[in-house]
């Protein structure tokens, strides 16, 4: 008598083939460990990727991507060009210059940045000092919280006063007292609490809420000592215009003025550096975009060990159940169903492994966001991505397998011992 061959429906062989993996439980578990790595560390690291350059892309879009920094460069002596930042070529008449002149400037502000030692009773910190004037927070977008800035009379006068940000807060007044009104010791100098600036969070590894601003003609005379010749010296200038689409035009007025001023000629011999903040955001985000690429890309090795690991354990599983391939065979099992019955096991082990690995991906994502401080971010694109590979991972490493499977011929397989 001779047997058809018998069709059976891709339910039944998913069932045989779920059965089949969950009698050898820690062997599919091993199998679906490469994957698990693999997936959960391209999710975890695209994700992380997302969230660290959304972080960074509101922490600089907080501060303004409308504003230039003008910054000292590198001044000529005797004919010779001294190195980038050696001495301040930049003055708070620069500043008053460029807000008087450059139509396109909405906001100017000079400032002087150092770091000292600032004390209060017992406590004390080392902090960012910086002198400033009356524009500053307008150009930075940071304003009091609580309190006020010093005003025209404070900043004419270099008074003793000082608006402290969050950190400097924490550092120095412990169990809730109001910093407002009370004294602190910079330099040895004695400077009245009048203000506390709100948060803005770090950018990098720069904390920008540990901070103290006092009157730029305080830091001038008092701190830094840095005068020149032409007036009082500062280390950079932060110049506004009406939105970012305009500081081409405002860096052309800002570079002509300065020129004039500082009797320039060569444009190869300027000593002012002047730096975009939305360029800056684009570069990172550029630069941030190849490195979790990158990552990706590393991370995407792991699936391919994995599937290297489900083509062996499903290899060795072809030899292992030689027999009943052959016994399914002679019953009537057709060489699809055996191709798709292995087939699905290893499509199965993939999955399921992805499945844990973007689960695992999630988790990653999630701590470290919690504990770094940075949006969490789980795109649906990163998901599809994950089942797409480990889908992939599956049907390619179980084709050859599957494929010998098929071939077996029933008389031979049912020799096997």
């Amino acid at each position: 008598m001779t047997l058809r061959p018998h069709n059976i429906s891709y339910w039944e062989i998913a069932e045989m083939a779920i059965a089949s993996l969950w009698g050898n439980k820690l062997r599919s578990g091993l199998t679906m460990l490469g994957v698990i790595i693999g997936i959960s560390s391209v999710i975890g690291i695209s994700s992380i990727g997302q969230g660290v350059q959304k972080s960074t892309e509101e922490n600089i879009r907080s501060l303004g991507t409308d504003v230039l920094q003008v910054m000292s460069g590198a001044a000529q002596s005797g004919g010779v060009r001294k190195a980038m930042g050696s001495v301040s070529t930049l003055t708070w008449q620069d500043a008053k210059a460029i807000a008087t002149q450059a139509p396109s400037a909405t906001v100017v502000s000079a400032y002087l940045q150092g770091s000292t030692q600032v004390v209060y009773n017992a406590e004390n910190t080392l902090t960012n000092i910086y002198g400033t004037d009356l524009s500053y927070p307008t150009a930075r977008s940071t304003f009091p919280k609580e309190g006020r800035f010093f005003n025209a009379e404070e900043l004419d006068t270099a008074a003793s006063v000082a608006v402290i940000a969050p950190t400097v807060r924490k550092n120095l007044f412990p169990n809730n007292v109001n910093p407002i009104g009370q004294k602190i010791r910079i330099q040895g100098e004695i400077y009245n609490v009048i203000g506390i600036m709100e948060a803005k969070g770090s950018q990098g590894p720069q904390d920008r809420d540990d901070a103290v601003y006092i009157p730029l003609t305080s830091m001038s005379a008092r701190i830094i000592g840095n005068n020149s010749l032409t007036g009082v010296s500062v280390n950079g200038i932060y110049v506004k215009g009406q939105d970012e689409t305009k500081l081409d035009i405002v860096k052309f007025q800002v570079t002509n003025i300065l020129r004039l001023r500082h009797n320039i000629n060569v444009p190869d011999n300027d000593d002012f550096r002047i730096t975009n903040q939305a360029d800056i955001l684009k570069t990172f985000n550029t630069i941030l975009s190849l490195f979790t690429l990158m990552m990706v890309a590393i991370a995407g090795i792991s699936l391919i060990v994995g599937g290297i690991g489900i083509a062996n354990i499903m290899l060795v599983s072809v030899v292992e159940r030689t027999r009943e391939i052959g016994v399914r065979k002679a019953l009537g099992a057709t060489d699809n169903a055996i191709l798709s019955q292995f087939l699905t096991e290893s499509v199965v082990i993939s999955v399921v492994g992805g499945s844990v690995g973007i689960a695992i991906g999630i988790g990653i994502t999630f701590a470290a966001a919690t504990v770094f401080k940075f949006p969490f971010i789980i795109s649906t694109s990163s998901i599809l991505l994950g089942f797409g590979l480990s889908t992939s991972v599956g049907l390619v490493a179980g084709v050859i397998p599957a494929r010998n499977a098929a071939r077996l011929d029933p008389i031979t397989a049912l020799r096997s011992e």
